[in-house]
């Protein structure tokens, strides 16, 4: 009998307690407007029949406090720690004056809705002078602060701050909200007169507040503003209030909430904004008497600013004008505009200049529209016809499409003035890593992979695109470094391109002294040979840390870098010419291949010289290079050496049949392998 009466009669009261702890743990409540809201008021707070809960009205030294009439049990009795809460709020203030207005806005969690002493100016209605900072405040908030007070240490006048037990912020940020996932920002002010919402959200596993906010208009940023890592729970009691606390200081200051929700254990619901209570609007500001007696002043001005400006733009017109004439139309999007590229370089100012060469100077741009940076080569042109047929071709080499080629981007054309508009490259040009004793040299890695880059461009140019293009000017102080230091070769101004199948047009001679080859001061036509001599060139000068041709040299055979070479392998010693910066640290293989590679490509003879097609596969190492033709090898067949044997047996050299089958396919895949290493 006993167990049937008396057991459950004493047992109910702890299911009652237990119910009651469950039910409140997911405590949750929501306020589209707060017309009929059950909400505690105190001080200047009320709710105004539109169902805006206004905390402060246009009264100076006023405090408010709204808070949600019932205590929530923020911990888990057995463990002590805070459970996960969520809410979120829209909010406006509204100043009397502008530039002048209260102290803001705080949502507060605490253990009782009174705050006796609490004062109406910088503590926001929370604490005083004597309690601000206690331990035993059991305080939580989160403030929206409108002055900037340094005895709290406030960074200015417009922040958010997470506050315990007092003023002193221990996270704090400027008033911001992230616009992407890369927390780009974007500033926001507190007293703008335009609703905000904020979310705070406290993970209680984890113990992390995060604090966000943005305009009502805007969704929730991904990013939050603040994101404080502190477990909570030593500094919360288990019953605790929730609400919102204000204060108005010395200036007249209206601080609404327009909504508010809230959870225990959860994600706090959305609230609607559609349902929102409308901010009053600012009444009319009083006009200045500047501006009333102004008016007629600037009626008067305003004919002669007009011609003023009309007389800035005729100017500007004539500064950038152009001629664009019909042959020009089918361009399009080649084709840039004067003033843009006169804007990206600030006028072609010295200090945004890159460099100068034989055909123009290049100087450093942002174009204004996509803040893409480039870099723009000022080519001058006499030739009216010569301007045409080079546009012309220069638009169609912007079609080319290689990783190991500078983009050209397009043109732009102002009188004689041909401008070239280029991808910028942020390291430069390989020269200044090579030459006159840099600060910075690449070691043979670097360089190994610029070599086999430029080859796979340069194999591009000849066999990979629907014509046939002639760079001309192949050197160290054309190929460009990327941000990872890959070689680009760049500089097509000097370039010629013609259909396959057909030969090239006689040209005047152009190029480098050192990188041309001998038969273009005969023929005058530039080949995709003439190319292979100038890479040869290029090889010796990157492995060997010296121009081809160094007048400044110490003895006649170091004046020409391609008779040192020989002169080294016929003595069996080539790696002798290796650049000394590198020291040992370079593969001997490889530098003996670009070595030897060097020099077949600067035989005299055109025939005898490799395609760029076997050179990559020279490089790439799929064929190795063929030990008879090096023995073949005598200083009759060398541009610059001096005329004593023939060069019968290198002359006669050709590929072998295995090469010739190598497919384009084959080929594509070797020149996509060439910079694998490093990318």
């Amino acid at each position: 009998m006993f167990l049937k009466v008396v057991l459950p009669l004493l047992l109910c009261p702890f299911v009652f307690l237990l119910m009651s702890s469950a039910a409140m743990e997911d405590t949750g409540f929501i306020y589209n407007g707060f017309r009929g809201a059950k909400v505690s008021l105190d001080g200047e707070a009320q709710i105004i029949p539109n169902g805006l809960l206004m905390l402060t009205n246009q009264s100076k030294r006023q405090l408010g406090h709204a808070f949600y009439p019932y205590p929530l049990h923020f911990k888990n009795l057995p463990d002590g720690n805070v459970f996960t809460f969520s809410t979120t709020f829209v909010f406006g203030i509204l100043p009397k004056y502008q530039n002048f207005y209260g102290h803001g806005i705080a949502f507060v969690i605490t253990p009782s809705r009174a705050l006796p002493g609490a004062r109406p100016t910088q503590y926001l209605g929370i604490f005083n002078e004597s309690n601000n900072g206690n331990q035993s405040n059991h305080v939580v908030a989160v403030e929206l602060d409108t002055i900037k007070n340094s005895e709290f240490s406030d960074i200015n006048d417009d922040h958010v701050g997470i506050d315990i037990n007092g003023l002193t912020s221990v996270s704090f940020a400027q008033v911001s909200y992230a616009i992407d996932q890369s927390d780009n920002r974007k500033n926001l002010s507190l007293v703008s007169g335009k609703p905000i919402q904020v979310w705070i959200e406290y993970n209680g596993v984890e113990g992390q507040m995060n604090v966000t906010l943005a305009p009502i208009d805007v969704p929730k940023p991904h990013i939050p503003l603040l994101s404080y890592s502190r477990n909570l729970s030593p500094f919360m009691e288990d019953s605790m209030y929730v609400g919102f606390s204000s204060s108005t200081g010395s200036f007249s200051t209206s601080h609404y909430v327009l909504g508010w929700s809230f959870k225990m254990n959860g994600p706090a619901k959305e609230l609607t904004i559609s349902q929102l209570p409308k901010l009053p609007r600012l009444g009319p500001k009083k006009q200045s008497k500047f501006v009333t007696l102004g008016l007629p002043l600037i009626g008067l001005v305003l004919a002669s600013t007009v011609l003023t400006i009309i007389l800035f733009i005729v100017r500007r017109k004539r500064r950038f004008a152009e001629v664009v004439e019909n042959w020009e139309l089918d361009y399009g999007p080649q084709r840039f505009k004067y003033k843009d590229l006169y804007t990206a370089t600030k006028g072609f100012r010295d200090k945004e200049l890159l460099g100068i060469g034989g055909f123009g100077r290049v100087y450093r741009g942002v174009l204004p529209t996509s803040k893409t940076q480039v870099a723009v080569k000022r080519v001058r042109h006499e030739s009216r016809q010569g301007l045409k047929e080079f546009v012309a071709e220069i638009v169609s080499m912007g079609r080319l499409r290689h990783r190991n080629l500078v983009q050209l981007l397009g043109y732009c054309r102002r009188e004689r003035e041909l401008l070239l508009v280029y991808d910028y490259m942020p390291n430069g040009s390989l020269d200044k890593f090579i030459f006159s004793q840099p600060k910075v040299t690449l070691n043979w890695s670097q360089r190994f992979r610029v070599i086999k880059g430029v080859a796979s461009g340069l194999f591009y140019l000849h066999e990979g695109w629907e014509q046939v293009v002639v760079h001309r000017d192949v050197k160290s102080s054309n190929v460009l470094l990327d941000s990872e230091f890959n070689g680009r070769l760049g500089d097509f101004g000097l370039s010629r391109l013609y259909d396959r199948g057909t030969d090239p047009k006689t040209t005047h001679v152009v190029g480098t002294l050192g990188y041309i080859a001998p038969e273009i001061t005969t023929t005058r036509k530039a080949s995709p040979s003439t190319d292979v001599f100038s890479f040869g060139a290029f090889m010796l000068e990157v492995a060997c840390g010296r121009r081809p041709i160094d007048p400044q040299a110490s003895s006649e055979e170091n004046v020409i870098l391609l008779d040192r070479v020989f002169s080294c392998w016929s003595r069996g010693k080539i790696l002798e010419t290796v650049d000394p910066n590198l020291g040992s640290d370079y593969r001997v293989e490889e530098m003996d291949l670009v070595l030897k590679l060097g020099l077949l490509c600067s035989h005299s003879i055109p025939t005898a010289r490799p395609t760029m097609r076997q050179v990559v596969l020279f490089l790439v190492g799929d064929i190795p290079l063929p030990e008879s033709s090096l023995h073949g090898l005598s200083e009759s067949g060398l541009a610059f050496a001096h005329h004593d044997e023939g060069f019968d047996k290198f002359a006669t050299w050709q590929p072998s049949s295995s090469l010739e089958k190598t497919s384009t396919t084959q080929l594509s895949l070797v020149t996509d392998s060439l910079l694998s290493t490093g990318r």
